[in-house]
């Protein structure tokens, strides 16, 4: 019986003894196939490719597109002047200020300084960048890259809105500059390249994907309606820098990053078209105003106004001196129809109002007192502080 043990466990390491030969055979050959085909262990990739760890893209794409398009990225420095006023201890005490009265406190100004990111988008030195990173500047600086020296820059436009800004900058030859892309055909998951000049770190370049398309995001009392959400690493000082998709075109501007790793925004290239000709041209975005404060009509409201559809617009306040008084809107009337058009809530009301020529004269369909009503409203420019 123990012979028998003997036999059984000595045929047993021949046999692990063998297969070991014949797995480690098989390696080598696997092995040399694949660096005589070229091909990495996964057999869909190029070696370059590989490395570099971003599939489908060759390993010279990504440092092409930047060595092409990284000398229109500008850097944005900007001063701003500030008042301060001192705390002093003597005029907080009530002996000191009935004897020698209400003097003023003494005040101090001094200059408050910022970086951000721009880029070139014609060869005469327009430069494109977020409102917020020149708002209130005294002073406007441009760096380009490869000069050797700065560029006062002149503000030409901007809107707070939509957080865009155009500069002027005067230069003697032409310099190079970056074309807009399609941001409407990006798709989520196309690679994305981000330029900028991330905490004054000159000419800083990131790698991600479009995580999103369309987000609405609230930063800092600013409403962004439809912005580009990317995981390429985007710091305070890239604001204003461009996003660009890999055939070199930009996509997005730079804006915000999230308090969370690997979240940041752009604002696309689409709301961009739109507004800059007014930009350059008129210094601001001219927009068509109606002039009222809206809710929706929810089915409470409907119901407390003795109406049978939820659908309209609360007029819940009326701009003095705006279209709509000067047409005789009210506060409580209730917006059906614009131009035969139900309107279903206050956002489409807003997409149509855009849609519309200053000048224009509209027809306003309104349920007031239990009565529908017509209301001619002609549409007016809004104002800068409305």
């Amino acid at each position: 019986m123990l012979a028998l043990i003997k036999r059984i466990v000595l045929l047993t390491g021949l046999t692990a003894l063998v297969a070991g030969i014949m797995f480690a055979t098989g390696c080598s050959f696997f092995n040399n196939r694949a660096a005589d085909s070229g091909l990495s262990a996964s057999g869909n990739e190029n070696a370059a490719s590989a490395q570099q760890g971003i599939p489908g893209v060759n390993s010279g794409t990504i440092a092409d597109i930047v060595k092409k398009t990284g000398p229109a990225v500008v850097q944005i420095s900007v001063e701003k002047k500030t008042t301060s006023y001192h705390s002093d201890p003597f005029f907080n005490d009530p002996f000191f200020r009935d004897f020698f009265g209400t003097t003023p406190q003494p005040r101090s100004e001094r200059t408050e300084t910022g970086l951000g990111s721009g880029f070139i988008i014609s060869n005469d030195g327009y430069i494109l960048t977020n409102e917020h990173v020149i708002s209130e500047a005294d002073k406007i600086t441009v760096t380009v890259q490869n000069e050797n020296k700065d560029y006062p820059a002149k503000l030409v436009g901007a809107d707070y809105d939509l957080d865009l800004a155009v500069l002027k900058i005067q230069v003697e030859q032409e310099l190079p500059s970056l074309k807009f892309g399609d941001s409407e055909r990006i798709e989520v998951g196309n690679w994305v390249i981000a330029i900028g000049n991330p905490y004054g770190f000159d000419h800083t370049v990131t790698v991600g994907v479009i995580s999103a398309k369309g987000r609405p995001v609230p930063v800092e009392g600013r409403y962004y309606k439809n912005l580009l959400q990317t995981d390429a690493a985007i710091n305070p000082g890239n604001s204003g820098g461009p996003l660009l998709d890999l055939q070199g075109d930009v996509v997005g501007i730079n804006t915000a990053v999230a308090q969370a790793q690997g979240i940041g925004f752009a604002i696309p290239t689409s709301t961009v078209n739109g507004v800059l000709d007014d930009l350059k041209q008129k210094g601001k975005v001219i927009r068509p105003w109606l002039g009222i404060q809206m809710h929706d009509l929810t089915p409470d409201i409907a119901e407390y106004f003795g109406m049978e559809s939820g659908e309209g617009v609360m007029v819940v306040g009326v701009v003095p001196d705006s279209p709509a008084q000067r047409a005789g809107l009210r506060q409580g009337d209730i917006i059906l129809q614009i131009d035969k058009t139900t309107v279903k809530d206050a956002n489409s009301l807003a997409d149509r109002i855009k849609e519309v020529e200053i000048g224009q004269k509209i027809s306003l369909t309104v349920y007031r007192e239990r009565t529908t009503i017509s209301i001619m409203v002609e549409i007016g420019e809004k104002p800068n502080d409305s």
